[in-house]
């Protein structure tokens, strides 16, 4: 089922407010520890899962709804990114799908719903291959779950971005393009927090490593999926030439929902978290019935 993002609730954009962040938790688990919040109380779990080269924080703006609405939220730190350990031997969408499932076990709070942005879509559904009586449901946001072919002059561009000092301003004057249409009214302070992260020693390379990763793995379990999904994408992700066409095809392999969120890029529920939350806590609302 396609459906398109309606016009913003004002009721929801009241809510996007919370407290700030309290200082992260750590799981040690082989190579490193993994950083993550917890909202905490007794309400079915949603871990969120942010995508490669951004931090848990990107959830910002979805967390205090889903905990208003009584979910308890985790949202954790990639391997390689923000407060989680920056150097370790595996950086695949595979790797960070079993440091979900390890978090999991840590809680003890049942099985959970999923959410994961871009590279991280991947991990929500390998959590949900590897593990399905523990994953309720996935929703797959800006979902890069397939290898694209970029052309000769982004692999250029890439390579040189990378290359140099300028390395972080790169990266993010890429990230700045992913959000097309209007962007956080914190954004500067995100921005600057991104940065700060990024110039810390291994997070660049991490980065890189993770960029230079196929999803050919992942692909391959798409149509082994036995648990709900929602596929939410930006109808101008930047990240896909067809982000409709994208967003079909990946609801049709999975016989997942999907919505499109009209003007939206690669981060649809931080650009525009009132479209979207209307719809994920209504899928929620029935992934965790009773």
């Amino acid at each position: 089922m396609m459906a398109m993002a309606g016009s913003p609730d004002s009721s929801v954009h009241a809510a996007m407010t919370g407290p700030p962040d309290a200082s992260p938790r750590f799981l040690s688990i082989d190579e490193g520890q993994i950083a993550y919040d917890d909202t905490g109380g007794d309400g079915p779990l949603v871990l969120a899962i942010p995508g490669m080269g951004d931090l848990r924080s990107e959830y910002r703006a979805l967390r205090p709804l889903l905990r208003q609405a009584g979910y308890r939220v985790v949202t954790m730190d990639i391997r390689g990114h923000g407060d989680t350990t920056a150097r370790w031997n595996d950086y695949s969408a595979h790797a960070v799908g079993r440091d979900a499932l390890a978090l999991m076990d840590h809680l003890n709070a049942g099985p959970a719903v999923i959410l994961g942005n871009s590279f991280a879509a991947g991990s929500a559904l390998w959590a949900a291959h590897d593990a399905p009586a523990q994953v309720r449901a996935v929703v797959l946001l800006g979902p890069v779950v397939r290898d694209g072919r970029p052309s000769w002059f982004a692999k250029a561009a890439v390579a040189i971005g990378f290359a140099g000092p300028w390395r972080v301003p790169f990266w993010l004057a890429f990230w700045n393009s992913l959000f097309p249409s209007r962007k956080p009214a914190d954004h500067a302070n995100a921005k600057a927090a991104l940065a700060l992260n990024l110039r810390e020693p291994g997070r660049m390379e991490a980065l890189r490593t993770m960029i230079g990763l196929s999803k050919a793995d992942t692909t391959a379990i798409l149509a082994r999926n036995h648990v709900p999904a929602l596929v939410v994408m930006g109808t101008r992700d930047p990240d896909f030439p067809d982000p409709v066409a994208e967003a079909r095809w990946l609801a049709d392999t999975l016989g997942a929902e999907s919505l499109l969120v009209e003007g939206a890029g690669h981060y649809p529920h931080l650009e525009m978290p009132e479209r979207v939350a209307p719809q994920l806590l209504d899928f929620l609302a029935r992934v965790c019935a009773p």
